[in-house]
C-alpha cells in the first residue's frame, strides 16, 4: 500500500509523520489562501488564528510538500495522526501532483489533500477574506498551543523561499505584519 499526502500550509516544514519520500510539486487549480481561523494550534476559541486552506482559483497552482508512505501500518499510524492535527479541516479530496510547469502529466495521480471549506454550517472555523492590515492584526494577536500565529506565518514564507514559490498571498501577509510590529501598531482588533 501506498498513500500520498500534500502539505500547502505547516505540513510543509513539519511533517509530524514517517515517510519515505518527499517531493516538491503543485497542485493545479486552486491557491493558498489565509481564510481558516486556527482555535487549536495557533489560536484559541475566544481568539483563533489565521491558517491557509485552498480556494478554487483555475489558472493558479499551489505548490508545497507531498510525502509518500508505504505500507498499511505506517498509513494507518499518518492517517490517525493527521485525523487530529488536521480536524478543523472539514474536506479530504484527492488531486494530482505535478513538478513540471510544462509537463500536463502529473508526478502522482491521486494525492490526498486536507482542505477548509468555506462552508461555515460545517466549518465553524471558517474566517473568510478580509482586508490585508485585518489578517495582519489577526495574525499578530493570536497564539495557540502550537505557538504565535505570526511564527506560522512566517515558517511557510521561509519554506516556500527555499523552494522557489514567490506565493504573493504570503508574502503580502508576511510583510504587513512585519510593518505593524515594527511599527508598533497592534493594539487594535479586528474581530
Amino acid at each position: 500500500m501506498v498513500m500520498w499526502v500534500f502539505g500547502y500550509g505547516s505540513l510543509i516544514w513539519k511533517a509530524g509523520f514517517q515517510y519515505d519520500e518527499q517531493l516538491v510539486g503543485f497542485i493545479k487549480g486552486y491557491r493558498r489562501v489565509f481564510y481558516q481561523g486556527s482555535t487549536d494550534h495557533r489560536g484559541t476559541p475566544a481568539f483563533p488564528g489565521r491558517t491557509v486552506t485552498l480556494e478554487l482559483a483555475p489558472n493558479d497552482v499551489c505548490w508545497g510538500t507531498a510525502y509518500k508512505v508505504c505500507g498499511e501500518e505506517e498509513e494507518k499510524i499518518a492517517l490517525s495522526y493527521l485525523e487530529v492535527r488536521e480536524k478543523q479541516y472539514d474536506q479530504k479530496t484527492y488531486l494530482d501532483l505535478f513538478t513540471d510547469l510544462t509537463s500536463p502529466i502529473p508526478a502522482v495521480c491521486g494525492i490526498l489533500v486536507y482542505v477548509a471549506s468555506p462552508d461555515t454550517k460545517v466549518n465553524m472555523n471558517y474566517l473568510g477574506p478580509a482586508p490585508l492590515e485585518e489578517m495582519a492584526e489577526q495574525i499578530i494577536k493570536a497564539e495557540g498551543p502550537s505557538g504565535p500565529n505570526r511564527d506560522y506565518l512566517f515558517q511557510l514564507e521561509q519554506a516556500l523561499d527555499r523552494f522557489g514559490c514567490n506565493d504573493l498571498h504570503v508574502k503580502d501577509l508576511a510583510n504587513a505584519v512585519r510593518r505593524l510590529l515594527s511599527e508598533g501598531n497592534t493594539e487594535t482588533y479586528f474581530f
